[in-house]
Formats: structure tokens, C-alpha cells, sequence
């Protein structure tokens, strides 16, 4: 497993070079089935090239000048089309310009090697694309699994070790729910932290950004370079006195796989052990949250309808994942309740902020290990009924706006990684990102995949 932070140290003793790890990175995009929908080959040997010489000159853009890293393609790179994993964008226009948050990462040498492969139109948490080739992660059981979305490319380039850190999107779980299903950690940020022009829209309101790496540290220096900043990792905080609320009505559901909550909890002993105060207590807001979306629907279908209905009533409408369009139809008449979701989601977003304060909230990221592969395209009801339950407690934080952290808590019988998701209330992106980092090192588990 080679980190971000791995490959800055190595650049900088001269054990590595920018040339050397952008061409075993292309090498090894190009041999992964369905990770990437397009390379930007020529661009990153130019790149590479243009690092390598400022490194012998000792002026490095900075210390990650010279690391390849990977882009879902809902973000543009100049001279590619953004495809949003569909064909029907595939070959359409090739965007005049970097996303802001492209320049940004050029802007201190990292050098973007291709566009990853992503649920089509990004409407998707697990991660199928029958038009690209779903990408699966290289581990022994007994038979491949969904590789979880939309962010699938993303997460399977850095569980592959193609790249050490790759850039997502979220709107419901895109980077969480793979980033759980790979025993990696996935960043949701509040929205508005990064720029989002040049990003294509499934839905305005919840769309945000964020890395998938190997540790929480690799996504705290992704963060900083996003936002064009050299800012130093912060020191790890004592875990003394700090609170964490584990929500107990989750824990309870029957949906919950007993591995996923072992080893949530083993690491929540660890904490305590640490000096935490660890509280398992059942929250109205979070269970407020589940009833709005379970009675009136998701905010995030009124806007990927508002931007994908056209496409989907279109003459070219067969072209699109059959799963992902009768998704985006049943997603037409929840318009009639955007009023209402909307005040509800204000409401609870005040509500959350007094019953939670500054207390880290804990809860699963997924109820269960990343699903058999197979199931999931041979049936689509089944697709359907695993797609909604994967995606139910990612969806808290997503519509509360809560920047959000899935970490890896252990392994199931199998091997399969299981996952646990940190979430403070909006805009505490820093204290979460800090408080992380420090229960990255109390909870490490003893063995991921």
C-alpha cells in the first residue's frame, strides 16, 4: 500500500522519480479492466516530464509535485469529453478548460492520469456501469463484488495501488459507500469547501467533492492541494475528552450485519480506551431524517431529474442503464414534494445542530460488506432493493450537509472490509478531519484488505 504521503517522502530522498511513478501508474490503468473510461497518457508524460526537471533543478512546485492521481469523469480535464459514465456524453464536447479544482492540484505539480469509471449520470451506490464495465477490486473471495458508487473507478484505482489518492464526487454516498466497500477512507466535505464549476451536476443542492486514499492523513493533504494550499497536516488530537455518539436506533436495525457492528464497536472500545467519552444514544434527528426520505423522498432525485429527464424521455433514452433510467423516472413526480423537503431539510439541519452540538456523530457507513457482483446484474429488483439500502445511512449526511468520513473498521469472515462513518455538523470540515486523524491511530484494525 503506497500513500500519498509515501510518494512525497520518496520524491523527495530521490528513491522515486515523476516519470518513474506516472508511467508504472499508466501502466497499470491500462492492464485494470473497466477502472478508467479514457487516459490522459500524453498530457502526464508531459507533466511528469516538466516535474522531473524542476525537481533536479530543486525548485519542486511542492512536495507532492510529480504524484499521479486519478479523476472520476464528472469532473473536466481540458481536451477530454466528461462522459459522467454514459454514452451518450462519451464523444460529446471536450472541455475547454481544467475544473478549478484540476488547476488547483496542477497548480503544485500533481499530474491527473485519466478519468475513472463511475455509475452512470453518478446515480448509483453500487457502483455498475454495463456501458463501461464495472471495475472490481483485486481481492481473494469468493466471488467479485460491487465495487460501490458512483465514485467505483475512483476506489478500485487506489485499491488496485494504480494511484495513491483519488478524487470523487458525493451526493448521496458516491465516496463513502466505495471507499467502505474497499477497506479504504473516503472524505464527503461540506458543500461550497471546493470550487464546483466544471464539475457535471446530478444535483446542485448535495453535490460536493472529496478524496478516496488509504488514510485519513493522505485525505487531509488532498484536501489542502484542492484548495491550492500547502497547509501542514495538523498535529494528531488527544482523544481525551473528546465526545462520540454512537446512534443507537442504527446499531438495533436487523439490517445491520453483525461484523459491521462488532467491529464498530471494538474500536469504539478503543477510544475510550483513549480517553473518549463514548455515548450510545438513539438521536430524533437522524431518525426524523430517515422518515422524510423514506416518506416523501430524496431532495437529490429532484434535481437529477431536473438535469437528466430530458436524456431519459429523449430519442436516445435505450442507451442509458436500464436501472439507472426507471431510477430517474420514478424520480419524476418527487418534484411535487421539493417544498416540502427542502423546509424539512432546514428544520432538521437546526435540529441536528442542538441535539448533536460539537459531538462526532458515529454510525455505520453501510449496513453491510460490499454485495456479490453477479446478484446485482442478473436481477434488477434486486439491484434496486440493495442500491436503496446501500445508500440509506450515507443519505443522512448527505441531505444534514454533515462533512463525512469513512474509515475501515475491520474485516468480516470472509475478509471483506467493513466500515464506520464520522460526521460532524456543516461546515466543521477542520475538527473532523483532526479528530480523524487521531482515531485513525487509536482504531487502526489489525488486518484490512
Amino acid at each position: 500500500m503506497s500513500t500519498l504521503l509515501d510518494e512525497a517522502y520518496r520524491l523527495d530522498e530521490g528513491l522515486t522519480d515523476p516519470l518513474q511513478l506516472t508511467r508504472q501508474a499508466l501502466a497499470a490503468a491500462a492492464s485494470s479492466a473497466h477502472v478508467f473510461i479514457a487516459l490522459c497518457e500524453e498530457r502526464a508524460l508531459r507533466q511528469a516530464e516538466a516535474s522531473a526537471a524542476r525537481r533536479l533543478r530543486g525548485q519542486p512546485l511542492s512536495p507532492f509535485d510529480g504524484i499521479p492521481y486519478a479523476v472520476k469523469d464528472l469532473v473536466d480535464i481540458a481536451g477530454m469529453p466528461t462522459s459522467a459514465g454514459s454514452t451518450l456524453f462519451a464523444d460529446g464536447p471536450l472541455a475547454a478548460r481544467d475544473a478549478p479544482v484540476i488547476a488547483a492540484l496542477s497548480s503544485l505539480g500533481m499530474i491527473p492520469i485519466g478519468k475513472t469509471n463511475l455509475s452512470e449520470f453518478a446515480y448509483s451506490g453500487l457502483g455498475l456501469n454495463p456501458n463501461f464495465g464495472t471495475p472490481v477490486a483485486d481481492v481473494a473471495v469468493d466471488e467479485p463484488r460491487a465495487p460501490g458508487g458512483s465514485s467505483s473507478g475512483s476506489a478500485i484505482a487506489v485499491q488496485r495501488g494504480i494511484v495513491s489518492v483519488a478524487l470523487g464526487t458525493d451526493t448521496a454516498g458516491s465516496v463513502r459507500i466505495p471507499a467502505a466497500f474497499n477497506g479504504l477512507v473516503g472524505y464527503r466535505a461540506s458543500c461550497n469547501r471546493y470550487p464546483m464549476q466544471g464539475v457535471r451536476a446530478l444535483a446542485q443542492t448535495l453535490d460536493t467533492l472529496g478524496p478516496i486514499a488509504n488514510s485519513v492523513a493522505d485525505c487531509i493533504a488532498f484536501d489542502g492541494a484542492l484548495r491550492g494550499t500547502l497547509a501542514s497536516l495538523p498535529v494528531p488530537l488527544r482523544l481525551a475528552g473528546i465526545q462520540f455518539v454512537v446512534e443507537e436506533t442504527v446499531l438495533r436495525d436487523p439490517l445491520l450485519q453483525p461484523a459491521v457492528r462488532d467491529n464498530l464497536l471494538a474500536c469504539m472500545e478503543r477510544l475510550r480506551a483513549a480517553g473518549a467519552v463514548v455515548e450510545v444514544r438513539a438521536l430524533e434527528s437522524v431518525a426524523r431524517t430517515r422518515q422524510l426520505i423514506a416518506e416523501h423522498g430524496w431532495l437529490g432525485a429532484v434535481e437529477a431529474w431536473q438535469n437528466y429527464g430530458e436524456a431519459v424521455e429523449g430519442p436516445h433514452a435505450m442507451q442509458i442503464d436500464p436501472r439507472v433510467r426507471q431510477r430517474l423516472l420514478a424520480s419524476r413526480t418527487v418534484g411535487e414534494r421539493e417544498a416540502l423537503l427542502r423546509q424539512g431539510r432546514d428544520q432538521l439541519m437546526a435540529g441536528l445542530e442542538f441535539e448533536l452540538g460539537n459531538s462526532v456523530l458515529v454510525m455505520p457507513t453501510v449496513w453491510h460488506v460490499a454485495p456479490p457482483l453477479a446478484a446485482l446484474e442478473q436481477d434488477d429488483a434486486h439491484f434496486a432493493l440493495t442500491n436503496l439500502q446501500t445508500l440509506n445511512l450515507t443519505m443522512i449526511g448527505s441531505l444534514l450537509d454533515m462533512p463525512g468520513i469513512a474509515m475501515p473498521s475491520g474485516v468480516d469472515a470472509q475478509g471483506l472490509p467493513t466500515s464506520m462513518l464520522f460526521s460532524l455538523t456543516q461546515g466543521q470540515d477542520d475538527s473532523l478531519l483532526a479528530i480523524c486523524l487521531a482515531v485513525e491511530q487509536a482504531c487502526r484494525p489489525a488486518s484490512t484488505t
